[in-house]
């Protein structure tokens, strides 16, 4: 890795970590090549670098700016997979698997997914990176009835287009209810969350075309990362 390329990262990581915050101005070029014992077109490599990413705005006589992140429009409404946002909206995503397993559902689980007591599911983490930053957590739980076997290449590619291709589901609706919550340890491990507090959570129990319940899911989201979109039509009466 080229030096600017190195600086660019380090410069990086300080932006989401938030030891520099949206609207503060990172160090001049001069203090940059003296901190990191570089030339002044290394420095401006990665400058230009950064605001390519769409973290800085490089402003004339006063310097680097540091500006608020482009966010995703992540439909509501819609019943639509992540790899499917993904290649729709032509975002730089990598997933992450980190952990899947058989477990059985009890009383606390039960109330929070609407699968009954002793069903036996999978559960499924994964870490979506967005444009290198760990954006959204996913914590999936299929009823295994449904899904008899799942492997970690599946869920690390499109588990939708599986159970639709593959096993022939016919996934027809989804009851979602989306909070801000407290972000837990996990959040605070698996995603770049910086000093928030809290995360976007987007629950969801999904349907099949015949009414029966085949998965739960938590999606937590770092909270400028994404927004929440709706389309809403009015009933006549």
């Amino acid at each position: 890795m080229k030096k600017y390329e190195q600086i660019f990262k380090l410069l990086k990581q300080d932006i989401l970590n938030e030891t520099y915050q949206i609207d503060d101005y990172l160090p001049s070029e001069h203090e940059l090549v003296q901190t990191y014992k570089v030339s002044r077109d290394t420095v401006r490599k990665s400058l230009d670098l950064l605001q390519k990413a769409e973290l800085i705005q490089k402003i004339r006589g006063q310097g680097s700016k540091v500006i608020k992140q482009a966010q995703i429009d992540f439909p509501v409404s819609n019943l639509t997979s992540y790899q499917e946002l993904v290649q729709q909206h032509g975002i730089n995503s990598k997933t992450n698997l980190i952990q899947l397993e058989k477990i059985t559902v009890d009383k606390k689980l039960s109330n929070l997914t609407g699968f009954p007591e002793y069903r036996l599911v999978w559960r499924i983490v994964r870490q979506r990176v967005v444009d290198e930053v760990a954006s959204v957590l996913d914590i999936d739980y299929l009823d295994k009835t449904l899904v008899p076997s799942l492997t970690r290449e599946i869920a690390e590619q499109s588990i939708y287009a599986y159970l639709e291709e593959e096993l022939g589901l016919r996934i027809a609706y989804a009851q979602k209810e989306i909070t801000i919550d407290p972000a837990t340890n996990r959040d605070q491990i698996l995603m770049d969350i910086g000093t928030d507090q809290h995360v976007v959570s987007v629950k969801s129990k999904v349907y099949l075309a015949d009414g029966q319940q085949f998965q739960f899911t938590d999606s937590r989201h770092k909270l400028e990362k994404f927004r929440f979109i709706d389309f809403a039509k009015r009933q006549k009466r």
